[in-house]
């Protein structure tokens, strides 16, 4: 019988990603069982663990049975994990319960479904990753640099890994599938402020197309939460948004608009609403209903406080557009709910609904007009 030392040489060779003639990524997925590990002595484990961190493909472990500490090394090294049962308090940031990811309140791809196993779970994030292999790559590799990094430099990191993105195959793809953008006009004013002693309520106030994150917005926004930055007799800021939904996401008639991919990875930088509300988070909290899409998660991750209304979902669409979150988002997302737990949201685009996003500490309460 081969021993689990015996094996790291045939782990390694696994670990490699692969290219083809064309760039394409031969193996961008590797799934590692992780039962047959719970018994490896722990420096067979924690050299396993070194070749798992260190891989260029995203590693998902699947578990059939509690987590244990003789596999921490590895659920730690790991993009995330599938795990089939409950997970104790010491693992649940490394571990995505199937059960939180397919039932209840929450959506794969748009449709409800019961309880499925880790199998599943695994077959939903392969047809994902494979879809956009290129971006699920960066994704994958980019959330295990955004959460070390301080906020400037993650997002720096970040915009960079958007900006190469847009002009890449799979994103041309998402363009060519979505058609000719419409000619939409918003509001000329689509943020409303006002102020109450030391209280200051910012409006995304675009409801007809369910506050969609434009460029107008981003700009009217960025000029708000400044005023709050600016201003210290402000202590209480809260943001919200008008009509059905908080916050649809980007605008996806104004993706693929950039002609100078260098500018786009300045700009988004430079007038990142995120950044101002990233520093004054102690004052800010949100309150969320109905869609938060995109950057309807990514910006409000960075506040101090997040209220959810009940039937609020949340969902990181960007991968499966060929990007990756371009709103801050694999920075503020990881640092609420962990990296693993980030990995699966972006990589499969899947939504969560409140009590999932409240279990998970993405939001830190649910409540009727939240």
């Amino acid at each position: 019988m081969t021993s689990l030392a015996d094996e790291l040489p045939r782990l390694a060779a696994e670990l490699e990603v692969g290219l083809s003639p064309s760039g394409e990524p031969v193996r961008p997925l590797v799934f590692l069982p992780l039962d047959r590990w719970r018994d490896a002595p722990s420096s067979v484990a924690a050299h396993a663990a070194g070749l798992v961190a260190g891989a260029l493909p995203i590693t998902v472990g699947l578990l059939t049975g509690p987590p244990s500490p003789t596999l921490e090394p590895l659920l730690t090294a790991a993009t995330l994990t599938l795990a089939a049962g409950p997970v104790p308090d010491t693992a649940a940031r490394w571990v995505v319960p199937v059960g939180d990811v397919a039932a209840g309140d929450v959506a794969v791809g748009d449709v409800a479904v019961g309880d499925v196993a880790v199998e599943d779970a695994a077959a939903r994030l392969r047809t994902c990753v494979e879809r956009s292999p290129r971006a699920a790559l960066a994704c994958g590799q980019l959330l295990r640099q955004t959460p070390e990094l301080p906020t400037t430099p993650a997002l720096a990191a970040e915009a960079a890994a958007y900006s190469l993105l847009l002009g890449g195959p799979e994103f041309g793809r998402w363009l060519a599938e979505r058609g000719a953008p419409r000619d939409r006009h918003g509001p000329e004013q689509p943020v409303r402020v006002s102020r109450d002693g030391g209280q200051l309520t910012i409006v995304l106030d675009d409801p007809g197309r369910r506050n969609a994150f434009s460029a107008r917005l981003r700009e009217a926004l960025l000029e708000a939460v400044q005023l709050a930055e600016a201003d210290e007799t402000l202590t209480d800021v809260r943001i919200r948004g008008a009509g059905a939904a908080f916050c649809s996401g980007g605008d996806l008639d104004e993706f693929g608009t950039a002609t100078d991919l260098v500018a786009a990875y300045l700009v988004r930088l430079e007038r990142a609403p995120w950044r101002v509300i990233d520093r004054i988070a102690p004052k800010v909290t949100v309150h969320a209903h109905g869609a938060c899409i995109g950057a309807g998660t990514e910006i409000i991750a960075f506040a101090g406080r997040i209220i959810a209304a009940p039937g609020s979902f949340f969902a990181l669409p960007e991968v499966r557009m060929g990007l990756v979150p371009g709103a801050g988002g694999s920075v503020s997302v990881p640092r609420r709910i962990g990296r693993w737990r980030a990995a699966w949201l972006m990589l499969t685009g899947d939504r969560i609904g409140a009590e999932v996003a409240l279990r998970w500490g993405l939001v830190d309460e649910v409540a009727a007009g939240g």
